[in-house]
């Protein structure tokens, strides 16, 4: 094995490793959100609609 035939490996594993990450986050996302806001086009919908520190609303 060669040098190449080994960066050729590592390239592969890589790729797996996003693809599965992008999977991963494919589904979360899913199930974190509904579909209204996820195909809603407003800017800031997420953000407004769940809010991790109740303190912070954005910008008014």
């Amino acid at each position: 094995m060669n040098a190449f035939v080994i960066l050729e490996y590592i390239a592969w594993a890589i790729s797996i490793l996003i693809g599965a990450w992008m999977l991963y986050d494919l589904i979360k996302t899913n199930s974190a959100y509904s579909e209204d806001v996820l195909m809603s086009s407003r800017e800031g919908e997420i953000e407004d609609t769940l809010v991790i520190d109740p303190t912070h609303r954005g910008t008014p």
